[in-house]
Formats: structure tokens, C-alpha cells, sequence
């Protein structure tokens, strides 16, 4: 058979797989071994244990376990409780007022997480009732939760940087620091499209709660310094060079259970489910990576992605051109995958293209993340949506109208990606070591 049969037939195999309920790693391993079963004479067998066993050995995802455990630590704590209180003095001045908390408490913690999912629910947990007590928008408070709890994904350290970085083979501290800034910036459009909003309705804006003494808001954000202390000593040590990703890691996770134990709310159990969460997400996400360097290597053997790069350069698309129909791709995948899944599942065919067209993997990873974030609030399956579904009680389809406007917003911040791709690359350019 011919490489445009293969690919019909792995394409159909993997929606039947998925279709099906089949775990994603599974559905990742099955359609490689399909593929070099149907289209192939090399070892099936052989092929898939040594590249399943390389992939679950690899050093560089040590970080991985580590890092997800830092924000199961954190997430026990009281540290994520005071944040409101800690934040809630400082933005009552700001056009939108308390609103603001949401999108900046959710980068705070994004840099202490790693997960997008987490980050909405810790944050939403602690504003939620607390915006609602106080006569917000409900639409808007869900909205803007939604929107900044991805930023899980795009401030470092991301679990999802992580498996771009494995899978594509790209530097994973290069990656963390190439994060940071469209991280802010697209912090600066969530928070300039609140203030424009409530500029523009500011009926559905409480009045302003009465003015604190410089004294008093210091006081109450004293909770906050030791997080940032974390986050500076977390990300400061792989950007200046004296510690890998793994090692920086290892530094927030003792970080985090000193800042628990100071806190108070270090005890066994605390412990051992911040262990637990930490392994079972870790397994997962590990399970998922084993299966997906298989289909790798398989796709790689069948010739199927060299037969879209070959494709794509008949076409004679430009890079803008070539990104435009991934990023629609991505969207309407986003529609039915989880964003790791999506990096997992189409890292092997799209890397040739991309290398193809010229652009640079590094910047092509905070692209690929920021699409993914946008498809954590698109129903039907949006992960950050189920999440504020459980603790709003309101429907999906609601909950993903209200986060439409963050969803244009990530839209625009690809587009000033493209525009000023410096963004990405000057401060990894900078690094030491």
C-alpha cells in the first residue's frame, strides 16, 4: 500500500480508538503498532519495547514528577488561601476592580503549578465566593477565571512544556524562560480587557470598598512573599544557569514543604495526598508519553510524515499561511482532546512541517502552548470549563460563552507572537549557561 493509504488508515484507526474510550496511551501505542504491523517489516515487537522503555527512562522527565508535585504541596497549603487577601488591597483602585484578582492570583500560582486545570480550581475556590458575595458580574468572574487559569500552561514551570520539550526535543529550560514573557503580556490583555469592560458597563461593577493604610496592605500581603521567594528561586536558578530543570525542581519541592511546614499545614495527610495526586497525574501523563514515542518512531517508518512535508512544500504555503490552518486545527481538536493529548498525539506529523517551513521550534512550542491553552475553554471538552462547571453548578455551554472574549484575547496574543516573535527568543538568548 501507498503512504496516502497508511494515512488514511492511521487516521481512521485513531478516532476509532478514541472513539471507543480508549485511554489515550493505549489508542497512541495501538494505532504505531497498526502502522508498522500493516505498513512495515520491521519488529513490531522489538521497535515498541525498546522505544516504550527509552521513553520511560528518559532523565529530562524527572522534572516532570517533581514539578507537579510542588503544586500538589501547594495547593494543600494556606498559602493559597491568603492570596485573595494578600492581593485584594492592591487592585481596588483599577478599573474592575476585585476582578482583578482572578487573572492575577492565577499567574501568581501558574508559577508555582504547572497545570492549568489546577490553577483555575485553587484560585476559583478562594475568589468565587468572594466576588460573588460582593455583588460581581457572575459571567465576567467565570470568564476571566476560565481565561487566566491556562496561563498554567504558558508560565513556567508548564507540565506541558515539559512534554513539548521531550517530544520535539527542545531545550526544557530554554522553553521555561521563553514563557515568561508572553505570559505577562498576555496577563496585560486579560486585565486591560476587565478594566475595559467595567469602563464600559460600570453598572456591573460594585462601588469601591473603602481605601487601606500602606500599612495595613503590606501586612496582608506578607503571605504572599514566600511564594515569590519560591518562584524566584525556582525559575532565577535556570535562567542564571547553576541548576537544570530537574535540579530547580527538586528546589521548589523542598521550598514548598518548608513553606507548608511554616504555615502549619504540613501533617501526614497533607503529605500523602499532595504524594498520591502527584503520582497518579505523573503516571498518567508518563503513560501517555510512552505510547506517543511509539507512534513516533512507527510514523517515522511508515514515511507518512515525510509525505506531508513533501505535501505542504507542494503547496507552496507561507509560514503565516502554514500556521493559520494549524491554529484552526489545533481549535477544533481542542474540541475533543485534553492539550497534552493534542501535543502527544500530533508532535510527530506537524514537527516536519514546521521544520520545513522554517520556523523555529522554540518559538513554534509558546505558540503550540498558547493554542492549547485556548482549547481548555472551548466545549465541549475544555478541561478549565468542566472544573468551573463543578464549582459553579452552571452549564458548559455557559461557562464557555463567558470565557469567549479570553478566547479571542489568546487569538490576538498569537498573532502578536507571529508579529514580534522577539518575545519568545531574546530572553532565552540571554540565559547563562
Amino acid at each position: 500500500m501507498d503512504q496516502t493509504t497508511a494515512s488514511i488508515v492511521v487516521v481512521v484507526t485513531m478516532f476509532l480508538m478514541l472513539g471507543t474510550g480508549v485511554w489515550v496511551a493505549l489508542a497512541l501505542a495501538g494505532v504505531g503498532f497498526v502502522a508498522m504491523a500493516l505498513f512495515t517489516t520491521r519488529p513490531v515487537g522489538m521497535v515498541m519495547a525498546t522505544n516504550i522503555w527509552g521513553a520511560s527512562t528518559s532523565w529530562t522527565l524527572t522534572a516532570l514528577p517533581l514539578f507537579i508535585w510542588m503544586g500538589e504541596i501547594l495547593f494543600r497549603t494556606r498559602i493559597s488561601s491568603d492570596m485573595f487577601k494578600g492581593l485584594a488591597p492592591w487592585t481596588g483602585w483599577l478599573p474592575g476592580r476585585l476582578m482583578h484578582v482572578n487573572i492575577i492570583g492565577c499567574t501568581i500560582f501558574a508559577a508555582v503549578s504547572g497545570s492549568s486545570a489546577a490553577t483555575a480550581a485553587t484560585i476559583g475556590r478562594m475568589t468565587i465566593p468572594e466576588l460573588n458575595r460582593r455583588g460581581y458580574d457572575p459571567m465576567m468572574t467565570i470568564g476571566s477565571l476560565a481565561g487566566a487559569g491556562t496561563l498554567g500552561l504558558l508560565i513556567p514551570p508548564s507540565i506541558i512544556m515539559i512534554v513539548y520539550g521531550v517530544a520535539a526535543d527542545v531545550s526544557i529550560a530554554r522553553l521555561f524562560i521563553a514563557g515568561v514573557i508572553p505570559g505577562i503580556v498576555l496577563t496585560g490583555l486579560f486585565m486591560a480587557y476587565v478594566g475595559g469592560w467595567s469602563l464600559l458597563k460600570p453598572g456591573r461593577v460594585p462601588p469601591r470598598e473603602p481605601s487601606r493604610s500602606f500599612a495595613e496592605k503590606i501586612r496582608d500581603t506578607g503571605a504572599l512573599i514566600p511564594v515569590m521567594l519560591l518562584i524566584v528561586a525556582v525559575l532565577g536558578s535556570i535562567y542564571v544557569g547553576i541548576a537544570t530543570p530537574t535540579e530547580a525542581a527538586g528546589i521548589g519541592v523542598l521550598g514548598s514543604l518548608v513553606l507548608a511546614l511554616a504555615t502549619g499545614t504540613l501533617n501526614w495527610t497533607t503529605f500523602r495526598d499532595s504524594l498520591f495526586g502527584a503520582a497518579h497525574t505523573s503516571c498518567m501523563i508518563g503513560f501517555i508519553l510512552a505510547g506517543a514515542a511509539f507512534l513516533t518512531v512507527a510514523m517515522g517508518y511508515t514515511g507518512i510524515p515525510r509525505l506531508l512535508a513533501e505535501w505542504i512544500t507542494t503547496m507552496q504555503l507561507s509560514p503565516a499561511a502554514l500556521l493559520v490552518a494549524l491554529t484552526a486545527f489545533f481549535i477544533v481538536m481542542g474540541c475533543f482532546l485534553d492539550g497534552i493529548s493534542m501535543v502527544v498525539l500530533t508532535t510527530s506529523v506537524i514537527l516536519p512541517m514546521v521544520q520545513q517551513a522554517g520556523i523555529d521550534l522554540l518559538w513554534f512550542g509558546i505558540y503550540i502552548i498558547i493554542v492549547v491553552e485556548m482549547a481548555q475553554i472551548t466545549p465541549p471538552v475544555g478541561f478549565n470549563l468542566f472544573v468551573l462547571q463543578a464549582m459553579t453548578g452552571r452549564n458548559i455551554f455557559t461557562i464557555g460563552k463567558a470565557s469567549l472574549p479570553f478566547f479571542l484575547l489568546m487569538m490576538v496574543m498569537v498573532a502578536l507572537l507571529w508579529l514580534f516573535p522577539g518575545m519568545v527568543t531574546w530572553l532565552p538568548s540571554m540565559m547563562i549557561g
